[in-house]
Order: C-alpha cells, then structure tokens, then sequence
C-alpha cells in the first residue's frame, strides 16, 4: 500500500510563493501599456487574489480531495475523466514550456555551445528523479531555495540603489493609459500568467498535513508574491525605461547588467540566471508532478508508473517551437487566450456544481417532511 504524502504548513507557504516567481521577473509583464506596467500587473494580481478566494473554496467543499476526483464527482465518470485527462495534458504542456525557457535561457548566458537539447534532457532527468521520489521531497526543496532566491533579490536591488541605476521618473506620466486599457491588459493575460497558474494547487492541497484547508496561509503567501512581482517590475521599469524595457527579449538580465560599471563585481547576471534557474525548475517540476498525478488518480495505477511517460512526452514537446522567440510568441499570445478555459471557466463550472448540491441537500428534508 502506497504511503500517504503529506505537506506542512511552511512546505505550502513556500512553495506558493516560489512557484508564483517562476519565470515572472524575467519577462517586462503588462508592457504594452509601457510605464503603466505596474498598474495592468497589479490589476491581474487582485484578479488573481479572487480567483484563490474561488479555488480555496472549491477545495474547502471537496475535503480529501484533488481536482481529478472533484471532475468525476461534479461531472460523471466519462466525462470527468475526459476533462481530467485534458488537465493532465495542459499540465505537461505548462511543465513544457518551462523545460524550453530553462534550455534557451542556459545557452544565452551559461554554456553557449552546449547544445539545447542536452540542457534540457537534464533538467527534465533532475525533476523527473525527485517526481520518483515523491511529493513530500519536492515540498522540501523550497524551505532552502526561497530564501536564498529573495536574498539575491534583494542584493540586486541593494546593488541597483547605490549605483542610482533607479530613476522613478522612468514611471511617469502615471495613468498614460485608461483604465480601460488597462483592464484589457490585464485580464485574460496577466491573470493567467502568473497569477492564475495557482490552478495547480487544487492537485495539492488535499494533502496538507492538517484538517481543513490552508485559507491563510496561502493568501498570505499570494499576497506577499504578488506585491514583490508588482515591485520587481517597477525596478525593471525604473532602470530601463518604457522603450528600451518593451523591446529587450529578457528585461531582467539587461537591468542586471548595467551593474557592469561596479569594478569589485563582475557578471552579476549568472547570479540571476541561477536565480530564475530556481524559479524555473520548481514550476517545472510542480506541473510535471500534477500531470503524474492526474494520470494516477485517472488510471488508478501507482504515480511511479507515469513519471517515464510523462517525462517523455515533456521532453519530445519542448522541441514543437523551431526557436525561442517562436516559443515565446506562442507562450504571450495563444497560450494565454486558451488559460482561462482551465483556470478560470472550469473551475467557476465546479463551484456552480457545488452550490446546486448544496442547495438540493438543504431542501430535501424539507420535501420529506
């Protein structure tokens, strides 16, 4: 009998806020509203903070379970497990997508002439041995790495500060653009990049180590990830511009490199690649572990039966896009017009299930008497 993993209460604060960084700071988010950025981010973080309110409700209402058993509940069997399994595979898409960033991003600043497709073959063999291993070990790993991710971050900042690289001038006017625009930007987009991508914690947290769900706990994590993001880019706003930030492919890693002039360090933007490397590899491998699950729980074959499998198919994917920018093109374009269907619709299909149950349990009674 398979041992039943559980997750602790720091495990879970953790791992939201490091999962939410992922990518993130790497990209200039809501940049088609230039120095308004911020404000089209912060638009989609508080629509992100509603849609946890959804989900943490939905698993308060499906206690023990994950979201593969409440679509074969809600839904029926075929048509549960149908959906299911179309989550499995967004899941491994969502794992793909970070295989490729972690591949890219290797070749342009670490190794070069390594090829592409070697970095990445490691990367997947790395998350695949700790998907082997087991829920719990993946939980571990952000109690090390948060803090030590928020600690580089905060010494790039500190860095940035003294060098007077900092220019909230570059923020103004603020308001350029209406507020219709941007609402525009920031729904569907960047509420589904980053903030709705919590979807996966409904794989997840039925396996918190104590009774009920962790409502706090993760909408204080939610809350602190959020402000951060909203903060790094101003910082990446601040120090490049509006121009120079809507055009550069990674924004980050040429804000850090103007730290160049500082004579006592040098390549300061190996520091936040491991950074985003961090990032990177926790999102990955928490999308790969969800898609392992899914399938599990689907086919009722253990986990360890899938992680070949899925690994597999992650890997042979990551090769679709011919190049980064195509792949970027598909992740910021189509990618996030099709999210909110798996981030958004389905789950508001739940609760609407959820709400008719109750609804006809409380007026049973009622009809007997």
């Amino acid at each position: 009998m398979q041992k039943k993993e559980r997750i602790s209460t720091l495990q879970v604060i953790f791992m939201t806020m490091l999962f939410e960084i992922g990518s993130t700071p790497l990209f200039l988010i809501g940049g088609t509203v230039k120095q308004d950025s911020w404000l089209a981010m912060s638009i989609g973080a508080a629509a992100g903070f509603l849609l946890l309110l959804l989900l943490l409700w939905i698993q308060k209402h499906s206690s023990g379970q994950n979201l593969m058993n409440m679509l074969t509940a809600h839904f029926g069997r075929f048509s549960g497990s149908l959906l299911g399994g179309i989550y499995c595979l967004y899941f491994a898409y969502q794992s793909m997508r970070n295989v490729r960033d972690l591949g890219e991003l290797t070749a342009m600043t670490l190794l070069p002439r390594t090829p592409v497709s070697l970095t990445m073959l490691l990367f997947v063999l790395i998350a695949l041995y700790a998907i082997w291993k087991g829920t719990e070990v993946i939980f571990r790993l952000p109690e090390i790495l948060l803090p030590l991710v928020l600690f580089f971050y905060g010494v790039i900042v500190l860095l940035l500060g003294i060098m007077g690289a900092i220019d909230l001038g570059r923020l103004l006017p603020v308001f350029e653009s209406s507020p219709g625009m941007l609402v525009q930007t920031a729904l569907p987009d960047i509420l589904s990049f980053p903030f709705g991508q919590m979807i996966v914690f409904l794989m997840l947290w039925s396996l918190w180590d104590k009774p009920g769900v962790p409502y706090k706990q993760s909408l204080v994590a939610y809350a602190l990830i959020s402000l951060f993001l909203i903060f790094m880019n101003i910082v990446n706003m601040a120090v490049l511009g509006p121009t120079i930030a809507g055009i550069s492919q990674l924004p980050l890693l040429k804000v850090v490199r103007t730290l160049s002039n500082l004579k006592f360090i040098e390549r300061l933007d190996i520091l936040v690649t491991i950074q985003l490397f961090i990032g990177l590899l926790i999102k990955m491998m928490l999308f790969f572990l969800c898609a392992v699950k899914g399938i599990s729980v689907l086919t009722g074959k253990r986990e360890q039966w899938w992680v070949f499998p899925v690994g597999a198919v992650i890997y042979g994917t990551s090769f679709l896009a011919r190049n980064y920018t195509e792949h970027i093109a598909i992740g910021l374009g189509p990618s996030l017009k099709i999210d909110p269907l798996f981030q958004v619709a389905v789950p508001l299909l739940l609760a609407f299930s959820i709400l008719l149950r109750r609804t006809n349990k409380r007026s049973s009674p009622q009809k007997r008497t």
